[in-house]
């Protein structure tokens, strides 16, 4: 084959046969069954100068050399490639070594490896790249050697073939594989490649670094040692995607060695780091995290918990969209929070605790964690995340190692919004008490100016929205003043707008106009019986009754109404209502 053809590969017969995979470059690797880990040789055809790269190992050295005299005798061979030590790849020299009876054969390394391959006891001569200006002329083109230090050890290296522009790429490149496929299909070939990378390179700067260097070659096809070999339409796509892995993934834990699960594991702290830097809002903060627990967990939901610098409580929870509600936290969290890192310690629940707890839709006890998030000053848990399962989980494994690892993202995400959400409520207060009479909790009449404008705006536009007005002042208060103190007569204000206050509807507003002077404006239907209303008000104001100084004291009100008109001002219709009160005090 003088080009790779996708269709005709499914019916070739890679079990017995070698396969041109470039100009005058051969797979004649072998298929190992249920082998993830598939390692891959070939052969550049170059006459009596021809070159094997990674002869392979003790298990598949027969079935590549049967391969190999298919295309050229073996005794053409005069190079034999290690880009490294492995024994996957470097097993069969001692066969090699003793096929091969040609005083200038070779095999080609780097010095590192050496130190290494030397140990084969070969009598085969090594060549080493570093002391040959990285490169080697053969019959028709110029093969370089591409240093790639640390990828995947000291001395790796690469090579590149001039004519064909294939990339012999060592362990880059390399992808584990369920099913064997000796050319990537498409992009998402990316999937196998990702749990290799992150495994077998050390960190994300030596996989870059080494991808730079192969980037300053014009690569038409990349030829790894393990997985598929990668075609030129996904050449560009693949050395992207893998600039972006995090490397380095045995770091991670001293105990397990499941690399696709490590991997996965790899991919959840990387998506937890990209939502915290790209989402503002909460609650998407809250449903990403979620969803990526759950690729480890069996989380139904999550909520938490968080100590406010005024000692109160905020509940973020699906229920409030996660806004952040004053609450009480349940028992169990509410014994976390504000506890110390020591004093958790000393419990001996490890970094976060199983319990069980009433479920969130009021069904019975359900299986919970629940995870302290330790801020970093002042030491203790200023928060809780309460993550509900839909069954236990085991202590120790991934799912434990998954619970470490959100715990500084929840806290950072919940510190933050609980600062927002402070922030929130202050301002609310704030605005609360610019509008609300402190003395009452009425509102204000500066309050009302703006309220009853918008009313009357929409009376004008729509005659059955009727606006009317109630305005009450209680009668003889200067008395209760002069007689009993400022004191109790500040309890009897307070006491008629509670009256006031729990008669009116929802849409109604209750105003303190001033002094013990109080208004109420109501909208629609109800207006139109506002006369009713206020005779009843009389009647509930006239039946309070006090205790101490005030308890022979009976107070009453005086009540003016009057409907607003279709064009009226504020000012105009407040003196009607004020002239009704006045007739009703005569």
């Amino acid at each position: 084959m003088n080009a790779i053809d996708l269709k005709k590969l499914d019916d070739y017969d890679l079990a017995r046969k070698p396969v041109e995979v470039a100009d005058r470059v051969w797979w004649v690797g072998h298929i190992q069954e249920n082998d993830p880990f598939q390692c891959h040789v070939y052969l550049l055809e170059q006459g009596d100068q021809s070159i094997l790269f990674d002869p392979g190992s003790k298990l598949t050295f027969e079935h590549t050399l049967r391969k190999i005299e298919q295309v050229i005798p073996f005794s053409k061979i005069r190079h034999f490639v290690c880009h490294h030590q492995d024994p996957d790849i470097a097993g069969a020299l001692p066969f090699v070594d003793q096929l091969v009876d040609r005083p200038d054969a070779a095999v080609i390394t780097h010095g590192r490896a050496y130190e290494l391959l030397k140990h084969y006891a070969l009598k085969m001569p090594f060549w080493l790249i570093d002391e040959n200006d990285w490169q080697l002329a053969l019959e028709d083109r110029l093969l370089r050697f591409v240093f790639t230090p640390y990828a995947h050890f000291p001395g790796a290296f690469c090579t590149f073939d001039t004519r064909s522009r294939a990339l012999f790429s060592s362990d880059l490149f390399g992808g584990f594989t369920d099913e064997f496929s000796l050319i990537a299909q498409d992009e998402g070939y990316f999937e196998a490649l990702r749990p290799f990378h992150e495994h077998y390179i050390p960190s994300r700067e030596i996989l870059n670094y080494a991808l730079a260097q192969l980037e300053q070659h014009p690569v038409r096809i990349i030829l790894p040692q393990h997985g598929s070999i990668i075609p030129e339409h996904l050449v560009e796509f693949m050395s992207a995607k893998l600039k972006e892995l995090e490397c380095g993934l045995y770091l991670m834990t001293g105990k397990h060695s499941d690399i696709r699960k490590l991997s996965r594991f790899n991919q959840a702290l990387r998506d937890i780091t990209q939502t915290m830097v790209q989402c503002r809002e909460f609650d998407e903060i809250a449903e990403r995290l979620l969803g990526i627990a759950q690729r480890m967990l069996p989380a139904r939901a999550i909520e938490f918990f968080s100590l406010t610098d005024e000692g109160t409580v905020l509940h973020f929870a699906p229920s409030n969209r996660y806004r952040g509600a004053l609450g009480e936290a349940p028992v169990p969290v509410a014994e976390v929070i504000g506890i110390d890192r020591k004093t958790w310690s000393e419990r001996g629940s490890g970094d976060f605790q199983q319990l069980e707890m009433p479920g969130d839709d009021g069904a019975g006890a359900q299986p919970c964690i629940l995870l302290p998030l330790f801020a970093a000053a002042p030491g203790t848990a200023q928060s809780a995340a309460l993550i509900r399962l839909s069954q236990p989980i085991q202590a120790g494994g991934e799912e434990t190692q998954m619970i470490e690892q959100m715990e500084i993202a929840l806290q950072v995400a919940v510190e933050r919004e609980t600062i927002y959400r402070t922030l929130d409520l202050e301002r609310e207060r704030v605005y609360e008490r610019s509008i609300r009479d402190p003395l009452t909790g009425l509102f204000t009449r500066m309050y009302m100016q703006d309220t009853v404008q918008r009313l009357s705006a929409i009376h004008d536009r729509d005659e059955s929205a009727v606006v009317a007005l109630a305005m009450l002042d209680i009668d003889h208060f200067k008395r209760i003043n002069d007689t009993y103190g400022h004191i109790q007569g500040d309890l009897v204000l307070r006491r008629v707008a509670e009256t006031l206050q729990s008669n009116v509807r929802a849409g109604d507003l209750a105003v303190r106009l001033g002094g013990e002077e109080f208004g109420l404006f109501m909208v629609g239907d109800s207006a139109r019986h506002i006369e009713q209303f206020a005779q009843r008000l009389r009647e509930h104001v006239a039946a309070l009754m006090f205790a101490g100084p005030l308890q022979k004291v009976r107070v009453t009100v005086s009540i003016g109404v009057a409907l607003r008109r279709a064009g009226e001002g504020l000012t105009e219709f407040m003196q009607r209502a004020d002239r009704a009160l006045y007739e009703a005090k005569n």
